[in-house]
């Protein structure tokens, strides 16, 4: 079982963007940057000359813009000492209380609800894996704003925010959590979740998934129609190299230290199986060379041909990272 002790969350005493910046710069890992490219001038000709697809470039920037940063200010006292039947240490144990702002990553899924009918971006009202039905008892916006209007919104958005368990470990840091959006440069208009709910935590396969209610149309909208655009395009690519002999690509977009987002480009190695989800679908865990800084815990690590949806977990060495433990298609990479 790939555990370590190497999480890549980013430790900020100060909290302000000048420290994140000043831990980019000072960086131990991976000095200078030189394998991640900024989302602002990422194009086609970055991508290795046998995979300079269209659709992979549009997937990537889709992708790109559903990351989110992930920032806690509180480490909740729950935090066991080790990981699960291992001896590594669990981050940031016997520190509950401990108000310093930690930084990770995060991607985003999102629902439309009317009137209390809810559908993913395939449109469709049930979950096809886990057969969770998309329907709520109320039948107007539950988010604050709404609770207390003569109008509330009878349209909404559910988002739900995937992560880390050791980014985000309980319910107590849920409620001190916020995401900065679209977090593409310094200069970016600053757009923010907050008032997270946890959905979930799975300790042992060290996966966190947080939600926050949005109405406000322009948002949902524009959130919605990318995830859209996302699934629709992973399908496609999934399909086209799932029996490629060079198949092995895969890519990351994180908040390295905090800071603006940076896509990184390199190979799945291994994709261990842990045990059996469904008929068609295993638990693994992925090791990759694709390049991750302290605060890219929680971000997506996309590998074409896996049809998979593990995070990223921490660092096993300079050169090797592992995911966080989720469902994929299995393939001959497994062992």
């Amino acid at each position: 079982m790939l555990f370590s002790s190497g999480h890549e969350c980013q430790i900020s005493e100060g909290g302000t963007e000048a420290d994140l910046h000043k831990h980019l710069k000072d960086c131990q890992k991976n000095p200078g940057h030189r394998q991640f490219i900024p989302i602002k001038s990422f194009n086609i000709q970055h991508l290795p000359e046998d995979h300079r697809d269209t659709d992979l470039y549009d997937l990537i920037n889709a992708v790109a813009e559903l990351t989110v940063r992930v920032s806690v200010v509180m480490i909740s006292p729950n935090r066991p000492e080790f990981f699960l039947n291992t001896n590594s240490p669990y981050p940031f144990y016997g520190m509950g209380g401990n108000a310093n702002t930690r930084s990770g990553s995060g991607v985003i899924t999102i629902y439309k609800y009317e009137c209390g009918c809810g559908h993913n971006v395939q449109g469709k009202r049930q979950n096809p894996v886990t057969e969770r039905i998309y329907e709520r008892e109320y039948k107007s916006c539950p988010c604050e704003q709404c609770q207390h209007s003569d109008k509330p919104s009878n349209v909404w958005w559910e988002i739900y925010v995937g992560t880390a368990a050791h980014v985000v470990f309980d319910d107590i840091e849920a409620r001190h959590t916020t995401c900065r959006l679209f977090y593409d440069e310094r200069t970016s208009p600053l757009v923010r979740l907050d008032k997270f709910t946890l959905d979930y935590v799975d300790v042992e396969r060290d996966r966190c998934r947080l939600m926050s209610v949005v109405c406000d149309s322009s948002l949902g909208d524009r959130l919605f129609q990318t995830a859209v655009h996302r699934d629709t395009l992973r399908q496609k690519l999934d399909a086209k190299y799932k029996n490629r002999d060079n198949g092995t690509f895969s890519f990351i977009v994180s908040h390295p230290h905090g800071c603006p987002k940076q896509v990184s480009i390199g190979q799945y190695k291994e994709n261990y199986i842990v045990g059996d989800y469904n008929k068609e679908y295993k638990f693994t865990k992925l090791s990759y060379t694709t390049s991750t800084c302290p605060g890219s815990s929680g971000a997506s690590v996309c590998c074409l041909g896996l049809n998979n949806l593990h995070v990223h977990g921490g660092s096993l060495d300079k050169a090797l990272n592992h995911s966080t433990i989720d469902w994929s298609t299995v393939s001959e990479q497994c062992s």
